[in-house]
């Protein structure tokens, strides 16, 4: 039986139309994607445009300096054609369909092109996997990704010799010399840049971020999760740092990413207060984002 007694709704309420790309980073485990979307936004300058409400739900009220905020706010720049969603209200799993829903009614209200949403996930991973992967959309891939896209597989027919139903010799050069052509092995996570995004091999997205992609699959929104292995720590500031850095490879918003260990520094105890209130919810209600390398 969900603890939620009254019907929770969500809503958006902004100053101005957002960018058209959203960035978006939750209160989910290990708290990578919320300190990496709450650094760029600190780092990048940005002043809140609006704010997520949630009414039914319990909820909290930061505060800093004695003024309260909303725990889900809408951060743009007039010059930045990038809008972030920092959400430190944790959603449980149970209601992550429509808070999805409202953040993408709006999105498409708003006619924004992309969604991206920066997470950790603690699956199983060697010192290999520690980079940023994605799980994207078809056109995001395409926009931001083509080099990625899987080879088309040749015509069987087009790979035999017409007469004799053989495979046909390899063509040869009459430049080139005896030597056969050396063919360049393809990166995978275990060989390629560690500065590069890398496709997720597989696994399944869960909760808040499961929805928004299932939307992306399904309607003209490019829609992407940037997702990276954490650890208990919070926050996991290595994490954060492949978060941001993927972001920066993406978007090339111009951001350093050195200042990011003093901010985490910063506001380390905030954060470890609420991951303190994250684990007192069941671990039925938390998302599980599960990937397999």
């Amino acid at each position: 039986m969900s603890r939620h007694t009254e019907p929770t709704t969500f809503h958006v309420a902004t100053d101005r139309e957002p960018a058209s790309t959203v960035i978006a980073g939750f209160s989910q485990y290990g708290l990578a994607g919320l300190t990496a979307a709450d650094f760029l936004v600190d780092h990048l300058e940005l002043e809140q445009t609006g704010h997520l409400g949630a009414e039914g739900l319990p909820t909290i009220t930061p505060f800093e300096n004695g003024r309260p905020r909303h725990p889900t706010r809408l951060f743009s720049r007039d010059d930045l054609d990038v809008t972030f969603l920092v959400g430190e209200l944790f959603v449980p799993n149970s209601l992550a369909e429509p808070f999805s829903r409202t953040i993408l009614d709006w999105t498409e209200r708003a006619n924004v092109d992309e969604i991206a949403v920066l997470s950790g996930a603690p699956f199983p991973h060697g010192p290999a996997e520690h980079r940023a992967f994605y799980v994207a959309s078809d056109d995001y891939r395409a926009e931001h990704f083509p080099d990625d896209e899987p080879a088309v597989s040749e015509d069987p027919a087009a790979s035999e010799d017409p007469a004799t139903g053989d495979e046909p010799a390899a063509s040869k050069d009459p430049a080139a010399g005896d030597e056969p052509a050396e063919v360049a092995a393809p990166d995978t996570p275990d060989t390629a840049d560690p500065g590069t995004v890398q496709p997720m091999t597989n696994g399944f997205l869960d909760g808040t971020n499961a929805a928004l992609m299932a939307r992306s699959m399904e309607s003209d929104l490019r829609g992407c999760v940037y997702v990276t292995p954490v650890h208990p720590q919070v926050p996991d500031v290595d994490a954060a740092v492949r978060l941001v850095e993927a972001v920066e490879e993406v978007y090339e918003l111009g951001v350093d990413t050195g200042p990011l260990e003093a901010f985490a520094y910063q506001i380390g105890e905030y954060y470890r207060t609420l991951a303190e209130r994250l684990e007192e919810h069941a671990d039925e209600e938390q998302p599980a984002d599960r990937m397999f390398m």
